[in-house]
C-alpha cells in the first residue's frame, strides 16, 4: 500500500498460530502491513484463557487471560487485530463476563475497556484501503470457504472475508454446509470424541472437492480439526488460512 506512514496496530497472534502454523502469522504480519498498518506483538501476551473457560473453570481461565488482558492494555493505543474468531469473540464479549464471575472487578473494567479495540483480522482488513493497483496480478482459483462458529455467530462476521477472497481474485464455491460446525468446539473434541467427527464428517462430505482448489477459513483451529479429519480420510485438499490467500507476496505451497 502507497502512501502515508503506516497505521501502529498490536497484534494478538493467539497461542495456536504461534504453537502450530507460526508461518500463518508471518502471513498475517505481510498482509497488515500491505493494507498500510505496522502491527507489533506484546511480548507478555500469550492465552486468552478460551480452553478452561469452555471447560468450566473459570479461575483458572481468568489467570490465564489475566495476563495477557494486562499485557493488551498496557500496549500503545489502537486497534488489537485478532486472527481467529474463536480468541477474538473470548476476547470481545466473555472476557467481561469471566472477570466479573470470579469477582475481580478491576480486570473486569479493564476488560470492557479493551472490548471495542479487538479486531477480527478479516473485519479489519476489509475495512482498510488497499491498493489494487500495485502490480500484482489477481490470483486465480476456485476455493471454498468454511465459516467458524465463534465468528459468524458471535461477532457477526460474514461478508467481509468473502469480499476479501473475491477482491483478491478467488471464486468462493457453493457449500452447502459451509455455515455448519466442524465440530472442534474446543475440549468437545477431546470429551466428545465420536460426535466432533461425525459432524466433521458430514461437513467435509458436503465438500465439492473437484471443483475447489483448497478449504480456505479464518479460525485456525477449525481448520486443524477438518484438515486432521481429511488427511485420516486421505483426502489431500490443501487447507489455508484466509491470510495465506491474502498474503501479497502469494500463498505458499505448503507450511
Amino acid at each position: 500500500m502507497d502512501g502515508g506512514a503506516a497505521t501502529p496496530l498490536i497484534l494478538f497472534p493467539t497461542c495456536v498460530m504461534e504453537a502450530m502454523a507460526p508461518a500463518i502469522g508471518d502471513a498475517v504480519v505481510r498482509t497488515l502491513r500491505d493494507r498500510g498498518f505496522e502491527p507489533s506483538i506484546p511480548p507478555d501476551a500469550t492465552c486468552c484463557g478460551q480452553p478452561a473457560w469452555n471447560a468450566g473453570h473459570p479461575h483458572e481461565a481468568a489467570t490465564v487471560a489475566r495476563t495477557t488482558l494486562t499485557a493488551l492494555a498496557d500496549a500503545p493505543p489502537g486497534p488489537i487485530c485478532v486472527p481467529a474468531g474463536s480468541c477474538a469473540t473470548m476476547m470481545r464479549v466473555y472476557w467481561p463476563e469471566l472477570f466479573r464471575r470470579v469477582g475481580d472487578e478491576r480486570a473486569e473494567a479493564a476488560a470492557v475497556d479493551l472490548a471495542d479495540r479487538i479486531v477480527e483480522f478479516t473485519r479489519l482488513v476489509a475495512a482498510a484501503d488497499g491498493d489494487d493497483e500495485d502490480g500484482r496480478a489477481p490470483r486465480e482459483g476456485a476455493v471454498a470457504y468454511h465459516h467458524s462458529c465463534h465468528m459468524l455467530r458471535e461477532l457477526h462476521i460474514r461478508d467481509e472475508p468473502l469480499a476479501l477472497l473475491d477482491d483478491a481474485g478467488y471464486t468462493v464455491a457453493e457449500w452447502a454446509d459451509d455455515e455448519r460446525c466442524c465440530g472442534f468446539g474446543g475440549l468437545f473434541s477431546v470429551k466428545e470424541p465420536e460426535i466432533s467427527v461425525a459432524m466433521a464428517d458430514e461437513k467435509i462430505d458436503g465438500l465439492p472437492i473437484g471443483e475447489i482448489e483448497a478449504l480456505v477459513g479464518s479460525d485456525l483451529s477449525c481448520l486443524l480439526q477438518l484438515e486432521g479429519r481429511m488427511r485420516r480420510r486421505g483426502i489431500e485438499l490443501p487447507v489455508r488460512h484466509i491470510a495465506e490467500l491474502l498474503d501479497p507476496s502469494g500463498p505458499a505451497d505448503g507450511r
